[in-house]
């Protein structure tokens, strides 16, 4: 199939998908129940989505395959909370080629963000969409996995590229048990893709269980109740700040930034974060990465960003922090400081900062992210 009738394809496929999802909240509450929203009634997607099937076979969705005759996945099979940077990095994955799939994710960015806009006073509540674009067999002996690469798509600007994570099968496993647990009624309705004992890495299994995900994601986005949860919250951004804050503690500035960026692209999408700081210590991340990057001019909005937040909260441990950074960031640059300069004088004639205030790194540094 050419490259062009793929994307042309795809974007209808999502298209469809994305009226499908918004229409159905147009009475609210509704998409909340069984009867809004269609599960699938297996574990597994049945072999009636062989039109969506075959166009990841054919190239849309890449991914690599291994031995059909695997026994087991021995990483998938584990609940242990997943290592610094094995969600993010894949840097061991076997990758096949993604040039015209990176093309493909872009142009369908704008064509699903210009919908977004178009009916954005027509069609509420809106929701996210999810899209595994990728999906690679990782050997990590003495075991093996298969990292998919999730694109969250939102409403956006037209050149704002898609967040896009990577996740494994035990990660999704995890928050469908977790949630599970906490949501018996809402979670009762929704299916997740069963293990396989073989034939794990073969390309049907790969693709099959890519729109499994995809749906998986797509039900839990639509019950308020399974939105808002804060386990769902983890899933999108907790593996991003831990490696964020790894990569920034070990001055690795320019790969952390890329992370921090997206957990706060991620943090902006999903509305309601599960920590009250987390929106603020990925500000701070930001801003001293920008610092050590030399590029004052945005370490010195993400200050301003994470000041409005704060508000008036003077008792807040990292106030004091981002006032000594705006203040010495906008010195650099020979604009006004006056304002921060003097709240941060109040806040140390008060005693409720030490002079000088421990630095933003400091305390992203001692920050333990659970």
């Amino acid at each position: 199939m050419h490259r062009g009738a793929q994307e042309g394809a795809m974007a209808s496929r999502l298209l469809h998908r994305l009226r499908h999802a918004l229409a159905g909240d147009g009475s609210g509450e509704a998409a909340a129940t069984p009867e809004a929203e269609q599960f699938p009634e297996s574990s597994e997607l049945e072999d009636d989505d062989a039109e969506g099937l075959s166009s990841r076979l054919s190239g849309t969705l890449s991914f690599t395959s291994d031995d059909e005759d695997e026994d087991e996945d021995d990483a998938e099979a584990g609940p242990d909370p997943l290592p610094l940077g094995d969600g993010t990095s894949g840097e061991d994955a076997e990758r096949s080629p993604q040039p015209d799939g990176q093309r493909g994710s872009q142009l369908l960015a704008r064509q699903l963000q210009d919908f977004w806009k178009k009916s954005r006073n027509t069609l509420t509540p809106q929701r996210l969409l999810f899209e595994v674009t990728s999906a690679n067999v990782v050997k990590d002996p003495p075991s093996k996995y298969v990292l998919y690469t999730l694109a969250v798509i939102g409403p956006g600007p037209p050149d704002c590229q898609p967040a896009q994570i990577s996740r494994r099968y035990s990660d999704f496993e995890r928050l469908h048990r977790n949630l599970q647990r906490q949501f018996r009624g809402p979670m009762a309705a929704i299916s997740f893709p069963r293990k396989r004992l073989r034939r794990n890495f073969t390309a049907e299994t790969i693709a099959r269980r890519s729109r499994a995900f995809e749906q998986f994601l797509g039900h839990l986005q639509a019950v308020p109740e399974l939105r808002h949860a804060p386990d769902l919250q983890d899933f999108f951004v907790l593996p991003e700040l831990r490696r964020a804050q790894s990569l920034t503690c070990t001055g690795l500035y320019r790969e952390a930034l890329a992370l921090w960026a997206t957990a706060w692209q991620l943090q902006a999408q999903l509305g309601t974060p599960s920590g009250p700081d987390r929106p603020l210590l990925t500000l701070a991340g930001l801003a001293v990465c920008h610092q050590e990057l030399e590029d004052p001019g945005e370490a010195r909005a993400c200050c301003e960003k994470a000041l409005q937040l704060l508000g008036d909260k003077s008792l807040h441990p990292l106030l004091a922090p981002f006032l000594e950074a705006h203040v010495r960031l906008s010195w650099r640059l020979g604009l006004d400081k006056r304002q921060s300069e003097a709240r941060l004088q109040a806040l140390q004639e008060a005693g409720l900062t030490p002079t000088p205030p421990p630095s933003l790194k400091e305390l992203l540094i001692k920050e333990v992210l659970d």
